[in-house]
């Protein structure tokens, strides 16, 4: 197991439930994969440096877990094809 880090922009304008409920979705998707989330900072809605898909805000959250390859390869593709999504970044954690 690898420690990562998944750095996701998610709308600024979405309700706190439906907000908590896609942070979770993804902590869900790591733990039923034999993974472990550490934490979850939810760092609040901040501007950007550019607009992403004509927005010029977006609420940031960092989730730390422990997985494997094919957990971060769900991962991404889970935050690809969901709309609420704007931006995600998962990357190695030393």
């Amino acid at each position: 197991m690898q420690k990562y880090e998944m750095l996701i922009l998610l709308r600024s304008d979405m309700e706190d439930e439906a907000r908590e409920a896609e942070l979770k979705k993804y902590a869900d998707i790591v733990t039923s994969m034999g993974g472990t989330v550490e934490s979850t900072d939810k760092w609040g809605v901040k501007k950007t440096t550019y607009a992403i898909n004509f927005k010029a805000d977006a609420f940031y959250a960092l989730m730390t877990f422990l997985a494997d390859g094919n957990t971060v390869k769900e991962l991404d593709r889970v935050a690809g094809l969901s709309g609420d999504v704007l931006r995600r970044m998962i990357t190695k954690a030393e």
